[in-house]
């Protein structure tokens, strides 16, 4: 297998066991909870996406990457990191613009995702030790963004 196979199907790996996680563990427990309290605990994962930021240290990535994927990418997450962590708090405190905070993360973060990952593969982009990003965070991430949009759409 070349490079970009092995990308893709760890890629595809990662998003099959994500999805049998979240399928077989997470999403039958947090079924029991009401949906304010089950979207908390997958808003977590993404308050940690202020680690996009690494694709613009240049001693971490194989080569300095292009301007025109790392800057959108690191700070998209950056935002998205900031939003999930106020969506969180508007959650606990029951801030009555809580559910408006989460829809607005949930479109914005998964935009950010599918937006990198395709300025990515277009511009080639050689991660060095970032490549655990795009093959074993992002489907983690966008699997949470699947699950908070059902439970977006889930009546109280």
């Amino acid at each position: 297998m070349n490079a970009q196979q092995i990308f893709g199907l760890q890629v595809v790996l990662s998003f099959v066991v994500y999805g049998l996680i979240a399928a077989w563990y997470v999403a039958p427990r947090l079924s029991a909870l009401p949906r304010d309290a089950a979207m908390q605990p997958l808003l977590v994962l993404h308050a940690f996406r202020h680690v996009g930021m690494v694709f613009l240290v240049t001693t971490v990535v194989a080569q300095p990457l292009p301007p025109s994927f790392a800057v959108p990418a690191a700070y998209g997450d950056l935002l998205a990191g900031l939003l999930a962590v106020l969506a969180l708090v508007a959650l606990r405190a029951r801030w009555a613009i809580a559910l408006g905070i989460v829809w607005v993360f949930n479109v914005i973060g998964l935009l950010d995702l599918i937006n990198a990952f395709y300025q990515g593969l277009a511009a080639q982009v050689q991660l060095g030790a970032a490549y655990f990003i795009p093959t074993f965070a992002v489907p983690a991430l966008v699997i949470t963004h699947v699950m908070l949009f059902r439970l977006l759409l889930r009546p109280r």
